[in-house]
């Protein structure tokens, strides 16, 4: 299978390897600057039969990739992949699909049009210790769920903004809860049961006075099918990350995971006692070196199949939109004193610019 990379930033390494773990043909790799591109090519030796290109639509002409990544800054995965989807390339499209509701309709609209697959990059449900707690999940080993607890207690400091201008803007990024605590918000609206009914949330930019977005943000998630949901997401805590930690509590059932990138379980107890909770935490274990883990071979392998055998990736476009709509939500509800209810018709990361502005 024909494989292409657009833009090759932080996380375009564990792309390529993903990549090159599934044995995918590798015909080009594309960024702006083309340093970057020549870095990433020496870094994972990939072969001289590899293109190099700074304008992704010469590539979509000349190659003719059947699956590309787009890891671009967010505020560009929608003109990219609509580009992408014209020219009749799979994608899988790093978080968050779009930074609107209007953008990631788009290009679900224009997928089903094409007849493409669209996978977002939300590689965290592949975590062993995710699968796992899914499993529990699906059987209705929980019982009655009464309520979820995402934490993302991380740090990010001037290197990190000042690394791409990019960072931190309401244009091509957002804060806190859109960059780093997408993910985790992503599997707390997966396990509570998906559809949200209301939010009502806080942000603030509480120590990076040189980002338009927030550094923080709590909310409380009210679900359709009446769980709750409580998010804490920051990029304050010094002197570096401390944690990310996804609790579950329902009446049979209390499950926490946590460590680098929730990649083990903390504690496991089900009143079913059909396994040992310490066996438990130490097969489902898994050393991560950094925050990524090991989800996205996972990810690719499971686009691949999808393409390969004509049904819908693990994590769909419409996955995607469904948590690009609940941090929309927390914005919205934050910026403006009050209770949101979803679904929302329209929002964009872009209707809060100079949000912050008036409280430096």
């Amino acid at each position: 299978m024909k494989y292409a990379l657009i833009g090759c930033g932080r996380i375009s390494s564990n792309h390529i390897e993903a990549a090159k773990n599934n044995k995918l043909n590798i015909v080009a790799i594309c960024d702006l600057v083309l340093s970057k591109v020549e870095e990433k090519a020496l870094d994972f030796e990939l072969p001289d039969t590899v293109k190099y290109y700074t304008d992704y639509k010469k590539m979509l002409v000349n190659e003719k990739p059947e699956l590309v990544a787009i890891c671009t800054e967010s505020g560009k995965h929608v003109a990219i992949a609509l580009d992408c989807i014209g020219a009749g390339c799979n994608l899988i499209v790093e978080k968050p699909l779009a930074l609107s509701i209007a953008g990631a309709d788009a290009i679900i609209s224009a997928a089903k049009e094409k007849g493409i697959k669209v996978c977002v990059c939300h590689q965290n449900r592949f975590n062993k210790s995710i699968q796992k707690v899914r499993d529990a999940y699906e059987k209705h080993r929980f019982g009655k769920m009464f309520y979820g607890v995402a934490n993302i207690r991380w740090c990010r400091d001037w290197e990190y903004y000042s690394s791409a201008k990019w960072r931190g803007t309401w244009e091509h990024d957002g804060g806190a809860l859109m960059n780093q605590s997408i993910h985790n918000i992503d599997l707390l609206r997966w396990m509570l049961g998906g559809e949200v009914d209301e939010v009502f949330a806080y942000t603030d930019n509480l120590n990076h006075n040189y980002i338009q977005a927030e550094d923080m943000g709590i909310a409380l998630v009210k679900f359709k099918n009446g769980t709750y949901g409580i998010i804490e997401g920051t990029t304050n805590i010094y002197p570096k990350n401390l944690e990310e930690t996804l609790c579950l509590f329902g009446k049979n059932g209390t499950v926490k995971v946590g460590g680098l990138s929730l990649n083990e379980i903390e504690e496991w107890n089900f009143s079913d006692a059909l396994d040992d909770s310490y066996e438990i935490k130490q097969t489902y274990k898994e050393n991560h070196l950094n925050i990524y883990g090991y989800g996205h071979t996972r990810l690719y392998s499971n686009v691949i199949d999808a393409i390969r055998y004509g049904y819908e990736p693990y994590i769909t476009a419409e996955e995607g939109k469904l948590s690009l709509e609940l941090v929309l939500a927390v914005y919205k509800s934050a910026a403006e004193g009050k209770s949101v209810k979803l679904p929302l018709q329209k929002c964009s990361t872009i209707d809060f610019l100079g949000r912050f502005e008036n409280e430096r």
